[in-house]
């Protein structure tokens, strides 16, 4: 395990150094450079990337089609209408038809069906032989009255191989302090702070119908199902304010880049440990929280699942995509893909983020240095720095080709890489 996570004790030269590859996106290549050609972004020899799509709105989580037509998840409804079906011509993609009068994140197609999530309900929509939408106006409701209360509300969604929908509920807290002022434990994870796993084809399901499949996880945003390992896997959002509640026992620094941004494989009752711990990159340890008598060393209790990779603090998993297409290399197949959508609580240090990484896995477990795969959406170290990027990533998807598509919810762009020898 620590072989596995260890690769993270170079955080900061990699933040210092790696972000200072970012290429502007506008206004400072000369034409047919090919950092214009890949649409702003730096990429490995052999891919290059395009903006297919632009100014959706907030374009959140992205699936495509066998077919190829893409359908996209708005964070609100644009002109009323909350998913968008795009379909591509002459490397452009234009809007086919729009339908969802409400606002969220998931989406997903699985069995003859596009699934998609609000902040609150989970939907279905039967699909036609070309995959395409019968009835877009009459949804079938398959979960209701989930948890909202504004933080941390997004409900993101995959579907296993056997009939049932993972959804998240995050937590909204960063560390249920108001909530367990007696230290009795925290009261809001019998609703809030895991994963609920559903029956896919089933109707008007609440809590009651579901099954609390994984808990102590503030929020996930990123997740997908390994078809590899036959498992779910999560990313999971780390807490804030280390030094800004505790600065006797963290640095400024320290709260950059603590805690680590985790992923993990779960299994049915695994408890990853919010907000009772948290996980050290640097120390390979699970960490006892402070609010619950934790001073940065003191470790917490074993029962807690270990993560299987972590990742430098803040730096915001919003997508998960395991690759399983055959047009990148063989080095490609079955790893991860991981859309960070960059931080903003880092300060007085830089802030960092806005790029999508790559996970090496082997055998179904992550294997190996994570790597950027995809920099440069922010569009300057300066942005970066500052947290003000000009495009932030967010969604992932695969399309029949192999291709991999990202979703940018700064400006409603979606972006196309592709790989050719």
């Amino acid at each position: 395990m620590n072989k596995r996570i260890g690769i993270i004790g170079l955080v900061s030269g990699f933040l210092m150094i790696g972000l200072l590859s970012f290429k502007m996106i506008k206004g400072v290549h000369e034409k047919g450079s090919p950092e214009l050609a890949n649409a702003g972004l730096t990429l490995p020899a052999g891919f290059n990337a395009a903006v297919i799509a632009e100014n959706m709105g907030g374009a959140r989580h992205i699936t495509v089609s066998p077919k190829g037509d893409i359908y996209v998840k708005l964070d609100r409804p644009k002109n009323g209408k909350g998913i968008l079906m795009l379909r591509e011509n002459a490397g452009k993609a234009e809007v086919k038809t729009s339908f969802g009068n409400y606002g969220g994140t998931g989406i997903a197609i699985k069995n003859g069906y596009l699934y998609a999530s609000s902040n609150t309900d989970v939907y279905r929509y039967k699909l036609n032989a070309d995959n395409e939408v019968i009835n877009p106006d009459q949804p079938e409701t398959i979960v209701t009255k989930l948890l909202n209360r504004r933080a941390h509300n997004s409900k993101s969604i995959t579907l296993d191989n056997d009939g049932n929908i993972y959804v998240n509920v995050g937590a909204y807290s960063n560390i249920c302090s108001e909530f367990d002022k007696d230290k009795k434990g925290c009261p809001i994870l019998d609703s809030a702070g895991g994963i609920w796993q559903f029956k896919a084809n089933k109707l008007n399901q609440t809590y009651a119908d579901g099954v609390r499949y994984a808990t102590g996880l503030r929020n996930v945003v990123g997740l997908d199902w390994n078809q590899q390992d036959n498992q779910l896997f999560v990313m999971q959002h780390g807490r804030d304010q280390l030094h800004g509640l505790f600065p006797q026992y963290y640095s400024e620094k320290q709260s950059a880049i603590f805690p680590a941004e985790c992923m993990y494989a779960l299994k049915k009752g695994d408890n990853a440990g919010w907000p009772y711990m948290y996980y050290d990159h640097e120390q390979h340890k699970k960490i006892l929280g402070p609010e619950y008598g934790g001073d940065g060393k003191k470790e917490a209790d074993p029962k807690y699942i270990d993560p299987v990779a972590a990742y430098p603090g803040h730096l915001a998993p919003n997508g998960l995509l395991f690759y399983t297409g055959n047009q990148f290399p063989e080095k490609y197949k079955n790893g991860a893909f991981i859309a960070f959508h960059g931080s903003w609580n880092r300060a007085p240090e830089p802030q960092a983020g806005y790029f999508v990484v790559f996970q090496p896995f082997k055998n179904g477990k992550p294997d190996g240095q994570w790597e950027v795969f995809a920099n440069g959406f922010s569009g300057s170290p300066e942005n970066t720095a500052s947290g003000h990027a000009e495009h932030r990533p967010c969604g992932l998807a695969q399309g029949p080709d192999g291709s991999l598509y990202v979703t940018d919810d700064a400006k409603g762009s979606v972006y196309k890489i592709s790989y050719k020898k």
